[in-house]
């Protein structure tokens, strides 16, 4: 895998959750690709979603912009997002900005899930 391209799985894990997986840089020129991906969960009524962060090796102000509206959406819906296994680079973009406030943030993925299916 190329680095510089955003690569981005969805997997539906039950009714209502589906976990985004992101791999790569998350930046202005890749930012699409996760919004595309997040639209399509949103608009099949997944509004508690799991982004899987563990493997961002970039992100910039676009892609905190997008953290920002995804869990905003997600919230205006009755959902929730919750970002997991942020690390590196990634960790330190949400916690200078101070989003480390804002959003849920796991240090793994089981923790996500299980914060999510027990509403935490």
């Amino acid at each position: 895998m190329n680095d510089d391209i955003l690569v981005v799985r969805t997997e539906d894990a039950e009714a209502r959750i589906v976990v985004l997986t992101a791999s790569g840089e998350l930046d202005r020129d890749t930012v699409k690709s996760l919004a595309v991906a997040a639209d399509d969960a949103l608009g099949r009524g997944r509004d508690r979603i799991v982004l899987d962060v563990g493997r961002v090796t970039f992100c910039d102000s676009s892609g905190l912009s997008l953290i920002v509206g995804l869990h905003r959406r997600a919230a205006a819906s009755g959902g929730v997002l919750r970002v997991a296994c942020a690390q590196g680079i990634v960790l330190t973009a949400l916690q200078i900005s101070n989003l480390d406030r804002l959003l849920y943030l796991d240090p793994t993925l089981e923790a996500a899930l299980h914060a999510v299916r027990s509403g935490e």
